[in-house]
């Protein structure tokens, strides 16, 4: 009588058993495969759909700024669809919508792909085919935002007036606040003084040495400027001792071309920001942190700020864009007008 070979019996019944393995395998290596390609593909094509889109975005927004009549300050902008096919490394793209408003000043452009054979905003997928997914919606928004500075903050509450300060990067410079003659070649009030019985001190946020600045508004409120700024030695402190350790302090300061008032109801017309390296200062009539190198040997003696005088000495860096910072408002006329991308969230196509 023939012995069944229990071995082999065991065996015949798990053949097989590494194709489904396999089987199994493949459809995780094709999931893998469509991940490390598909997606890859699809975050390059965004890139560049987002980058027609911000060039649409900024084109539309810039006209819109000149003036509202622009034909290509329109949802129709012939300008914003060449701009979203330009970036494209293809050449196609899909402007998907621009949505416009110009009561709010902004502006929002949706670019999607565009491919032979596939609905609007779609590009075709490669290993995805395999799971049944043949194609992917891609687009990217862009949403840009423009008009004049109108809010923003000073790290330091002073400001001084665009006639002190002289544009050359190599000259050192006092800045006065207040003192005799204290700008016999800037008359932005009465006697050269830039404000009579003010110091260009700006009205502070509550318990901050800074403040919250209005291009229209921005006032001295409760202190000429005479007394040292309340809730700054912190501050003053630490460019001391950045200056001591060598190191540069470059500060922002607010700079006005215009003034209305006298003393606490002073009003000052800002117009820009001027970068300023600090090298020493008087800003009230106590000692540290107050004054910091105000005298010689620590500044040439032209430059001494003593009493009665208030002042900044350092050095020019560059004018910079009241829109760092600034919340934008109407356009205005006589001052800058800023572009500026936004959060997308205001505006809905």
């Amino acid at each position: 009588m023939r012995r069944l070979n229990r071995t082999s019996a065991k065996n015949d019944g798990e053949r097989g058993a590494v194709s489904v393995i396999v089987a199994f395998m493949l459809v995780a290596l094709l999931g893998f495969g469509a991940i490390a390609v598909d997606v890859g593909m699809m975050y390059a094509e965004r890139a560049q759909l987002r980058n027609g889109a911000d060039a649409a975005a900024l084109a539309v927004a810039q006209r819109c700024a000149v003036s509202a009549a622009d034909p290509n300050c329109s949802a129709t902008s012939p300008l914003a669809a060449g701009l979203a096919n330009g970036n494209a490394t293809d050449g196609l793209s899909n402007l998907k919508s621009v949505a416009l408003s110009t009561g709010d000043r902004t502006v929002k452009v949706t670019a999607g792909a565009q491919e032979a054979g596939h609905s609007p905003n779609e590009v075709s997928l490669f290993f995805a085919r395999a799971l049944g997914i043949n194609s992917a919606e891609v687009n990217a928004p862009a949403f840009v935002q423009w008009g004049s500075p109108e809010k923003g903050p000073a790290p330091f509450p002073i400001t001084v007036s665009v006639c002190q300060v002289r544009n050359k990067t190599d000259i050192m410079q006092l800045l006065q606040l207040h003192g005799k003659n204290a700008n016999p070649d800037c008359h932005y009030g009465p006697s050269g003084a830039a404000v009579e019985g003010g110091f260009g001190e700006l009205k502070q946020d509550s318990g901050q040495c800074g403040a919250i600045v209005n291009i229209a508004t921005s006032t001295a409120g409760g202190d000429t400027g005479n007394n040292a700024p309340p809730n700054c030695q912190a501050t003053l402190n630490s460019w001391a001792a950045d200056i001591n350790a060598g190191k540069d302090v470059i500060i922002l300061l607010p700079i006005f071309n215009t003034v209305t008032g006298t003393g606490t109801n002073a009003v000052f017309g800002l117009t820009t920001f001027a970068a300023f390296n600090v090298e020493g200062w008087k800003v009230g009539n106590t000692g540290l942190p107050y004054t910091f190198r105000n005298r010689a040997p620590d500044v040439p003696a032209a430059f001494e700020c003593k009493e009665p005088c208030r002042g900044i000495i350092g050095t020019f860096v560059e004018y910079v864009s009241l829109a760092n910072g600034f919340k934008l408002g109407p356009i205005n006329p006589d001052g800058a007008t800023v572009v500026a991308f936004q959060s997308p969230v205001p505006i809905t196509p």
